[in-house]
């Protein structure tokens, strides 16, 4: 597993001038992940999810302080997409976040979910960092069901500062 992090262009500016190769990939990952976006509510349609959309929402997010997005690929090819933040907006929160966890549907339930995950606690384990959190959607049983598998437990219980979702709050020390 190849984890790399996807850099705002060489004039300062936000993916949305991403290479259209590279864009594409992004776009066919995200689009497979129907189901969880439609839990979600992140995109106005789950079923047909567009280019710009994947551009705005990763300009977005690399807007963030501290925001880091970083893409998995396997043998060359694209399987997923994480999204971690250094800081929580929080200051009383010590923890580096994951604040998305994407595998291409296709390719999902063989492991490359739990090497994306593991390489990115390597990475902040390497960094001196102690634990890690993440939030999980009330209604996504099923990547609660993912995450404590990997040994990560219920800590709060509280709506996420986006869309003021209810979410379960995990932590797993590293």
């Amino acid at each position: 597993m190849i984890l790399e992090p996807l850099a705002a262009t060489a004039d300062g500016s936000a993916p949305g001038d991403l290479p259209g190769p590279l864009l594409t990939e992004l776009t066919a990952l995200y689009a497979s992940n129907h189901e969880f976006f439609a839990l979600s509510g992140d995109f106005p349609d789950a079923y047909d999810i567009r280019t710009e959309q994947i551009a705005g929402a990763l300009a977005d997010e690399l807007a963030q302080p501290g925001a880091e997005v970083l893409l998995g690929r396997s043998e060359g090819r694209l399987v997923g997409v994480v999204v971690t933040l250094a800081h929580h907006p929080d200051p009383a929160d010590p923890d580096p976040w994951i604040g998305l966890l994407l595998v291409d549907a296709r390719v999902q339930r063989t492991g490359l979910g739990r090497r994306l995950v593991t390489a990115v606690e390597d990475r902040f384990r390497s960094a001196g960092r102690t634990a890690v959190r993440l939030a999980v959607l009330d209604n996504n049983p099923k990547a609660l069901a993912f995450w404590t598998a990997l040994g990560y437990t219920l800590i709060d219980h509280r709506k996420d500062a986006q869309l003021g979702r209810p979410c379960a709050v995990l932590r797993k020390p590293l």
